[in-house]
């Protein structure tokens, strides 16, 4: 028994041992002389380049590189950068962002840095028209859902719950019967009234698991998905869903509005705040709505089409300044028009009402707007074109040196915020 206890210690110590792969021993680093990356219109930007090996610079380093606006950049070129750093200046005589992207070579590999300075952004404006009858769709679209009585159906969670904390996996109807919302319902266990979230979620096929934590400072939340599939199965599940079925549903149908999936998906959110409006428990007052990528244009079009909702809150929200890229400026994604020279004039047409900035043109209530100035998924010029379409209050905190991703920090303020909105300490 002795000998097998220290064969397994041994095997556990080796085990922790074992070193992980963590990020690149080899960096481009890619900083703007400005520390708020704020330039104005035909200043001059310049961006330090340094490659370094272990924090030391890198000496004889070829580089490539390329400038310019964000996702159309203008300037090409390569240089030997003996003494491993570079300053490299442009300038942009429009307001938008401008970008410098940085590839190092080094033994065979590629190294990449990337900066995206700010241009004047109050100035950004977006290229989203409006058609006439926007409003018009979306109360028919909402007033036909509710043809459709809710039918909820509440599954409890023993597993998820706490102490303080009731979870349950929750579906109901979406626009016709049949098709249901399912969900992730958590409701705090003391008897009273509650304020509410509404979580949407970011593109993809996933499971939900639910948020305690927030609940259990005193809140309703839920937590949707979009594709009419319960939420609570493996993984494994959705991913077979991803790869087939549900394979780029975010193209489908682009070039008529009334079949385009995500006319059910935006109906499917406002059903989830009248379902939210059914609970007893709901304080009837205070209902926010939070989501990121995907889920931050969802949130847009809740608040527009919705006054029950008090607050929002998006964060590098997609699907906004579709037409942008006919012009040659940065469009949101999935970016339907990128790179097409005569896109089908339906398509254009259509998009307008899947517009996330001509849902923002409409919101009244407070919002909250992050997002990252070298996020190439979501471009910042449609998030500032966005965000300034808004005239309902507004706060923005960019985190600059984010992609397509959150710093912790950054999460932690957009939860502070909407706790600060419902009213909780």
């Amino acid at each position: 028994m002795k000998k097998l206890l220290s064969i397994l210690i041994g095997v556990n110590i080796v085990l922790g041992l074992q070193a992980q792969v963590r990020g690149n021993n080899i960096v481009v680093t890619v900083t703007p002389d400005h520390k708020d990356w704020t330039y104005r219109k035909g200043e001059k930007i310049s961006f330090e380049v340094k490659v370094l090996q272990s924090s030391t610079l890198l000496d004889n380093v070829q580089i490539d590189y390329e400038m310019g606006p964000e996702l159309y950049p203008d300037v090409k070129k390569s240089e030997l950068l003996k003494q491993g750093k570079i300053i490299i200046s442009g300038k942009m005589n429009k307001p938008g962002f401008y970008r410098l992207r940085v590839k190092a070579h080094v033994n065979g590999k590629g190294y990449e840095g990337v900066c995206t300075a700010a241009v004047d952004p109050e100035e950004i404006q977006p290229q989203a028209q409006c058609p006439e009858d926007f409003d018009t769709f979306w109360s028919k679209a909402l007033e036909q859902a509710r043809w459709t009585a809710l039918e909820p159906i509440m599954e409890p969670l023993p597993a998820r719950s706490t102490d303080k904390v009731n979870t349950y996996h929750v579906s109901f109807q979406n626009d016709k019967w049949g098709r249901r919302v399912y969900a992730i319902l958590n409701v705090p266990k003391a008897p009273g009234k509650y304020p509410a979230v509404l979580k949407v979620p970011g593109a993809g096929v996933r499971p939900y698991n639910g948020d305690q934590w927030t609940a259990a400072k005193g809140c309703i939340v839920l937590e949707i998905g979009i594709h009419g599939v319960p939420v609570t199965n493996p993984q494994s599940y959705y991913d077979e869903l991803q790869a087939g079925p549900l394979d780029g549903y975010f193209l489908w149908s682009i070039n008529d509005r009334d079949r385009n999936y995500y006319k059910h998906v935006i109906t499917g959110a406002i059903r989830a705040i009248d379902y939210i409006a059914s609970l007893p428990q709901w304080d009837g007052e205070h209902l926010g709505v939070l989501g990121s990528s995907q889920g931050g244009f969802l949130s847009l079009a809740c608040a527009a089409l919705d006054k029950r909702v008090s607050c929002y809150a998006p964060v590098h929200a997609a699907m906004c300044d579709h037409e942008a890229s006919l012009k040659r400026i940065a469009c949101g994604w999935p970016h339907y028009f990128y790179g097409k020279e005569n896109p089908d004039p339906k398509e254009v047409e259509e998009a307008r009402y899947y517009d996330g900035v001509n849902f923002a043109r409409r919101i009244t209530c407070p919002g909250w707007f992050s997002f990252g100035y070298n996020d190439d998924v979501v471009p910042p010029t449609t998030s500032w074109a966005t965000y300034n379409s808004v005239s309902g209050p507004k706060e923005i905190h960019p985190y600059q040196q984010t992609a397509h991703f959150w710093y912790q920090e950054q999460y932690d303020a957009w939860i502070a915020w909407i706790l600060k909105m419902l009213g909780i300490s």
